[in-house]
């Protein structure tokens, strides 16, 4: 079940309801075949920490800083990476 503000009943939210320069720990990937298989290959693994750097002015692609490399991904995609969000929000 999901809240107005996206969050989902366990306190869980999609990586792309992240604002920038805030971190999340990737707890599900709701993604599938090849896609699943190219994000893992890249480091979005479960367990992971991953930090939202920015967000192009159109709002798509996302920015991503996960294993100390920066990482474009699409909204739609980022949306199917479920985060569990961590207390050092910077803005």
């Amino acid at each position: 079940m999901t809240l107005e503000d996206g969050t989902l009943m366990n306190g869980q939210v999609p990586l792309s309801s992240l604002e920038s320069g805030e971190s999340g720990t990737i707890v599900k990937l709701n993604l599938t075949g090849s896609v699943r298989q190219r994000f893992m290959a890249m480091g979005l693994v479960k367990g992971e920490n991953v930090t939202l750097e920015r967000v192009a002015p159109l709002g798509d692609p996302l920015e991503l800083l996960v294993k100390g490399y920066h990482l474009s991904v699409r909204k739609s995609e980022a949306s199917q990476i479920i985060v569990t969000r961590s207390n050092n929000h910077e803005n």
